[in-house]
């Protein structure tokens, strides 16, 4: 038994969940999500209370078990992001490094010989405060994507700590050269 998947999905007030053959829609306050769904898994709507339960044909098949929980987390983020935007939030650490808005793009420098220009996907906002830029949007995998494709333009080096990095990341530092002792 998938002791994820099999927890119901209570569907607050102001969220609605339309079932289709393939797919869930969930519409809420801040937009909509679409999660598709493989066919071993099915997806009920109960009515009281309210919620989504996720349900699989063959609970001792570890393919299918896994889809199980997967799909309900899927789910679950959906119901959470249509009511409050998932954020992630990158600081740029180094000497003249900078990041600008510029309508849905990024400029950013960091070091290289020109500007590099990064346009946001669709449902992604930013906001930029000096060096930390935030990400939000209503999806869970679309925003962390886009804060992973961000870093990985200068990833942060571990003898100085400059780059790109997460607000909550924990850089490990390695010692730079020895001096070396003549005897």
């Amino acid at each position: 038994m998938s002791r994820i998947g099999k927890k119901p999905i209570i569907i607050p007030a102001g969220v609605e969940a339309t079932l289709g053959t393939a797919e869930v829609a969930v519409k809420g306050p801040k937009g909509t999500v679409t999660i598709g769904i493989h066919p071993s898994v099915k997806v009920a709507l109960e009515n009281d209370p309210k919620s989504l339960v996720v349900t699989v044909g063959d609970p001792e098949d570890t393919t299918q078990r896994a889809l199980w929980g997967l799909t309900r987390q899927l789910l679950s983020n959906a119901v959470d992001g249509v009511q409050k935007p998932f954020e992630r939030s990158l600081e740029f650490v180094g000497v003249g490094f900078k990041v600008a808005l510029a309508g849905n793009a990024l400029n950013i420098e960091v070091g290289f010989s020109h500007p590099v220009k990064f346009e946001l996907p669709k449902g992604i906002e930013a906001k930029v405060d000096k060096q930390i830029v935030t990400l939000s949007g209503i999806d869970k995998q679309l925003v962390g994507e886009t804060a992973a494709r961000i870093r990985r333009i200068k990833p942060p080096e571990p003898y100085k700590g400059k780059g790109i990095k997460y607000t909550d990341e924990v850089i490990r530092r390695k010692a730079g050269k020895a001096a070396v002792k003549s005897a």
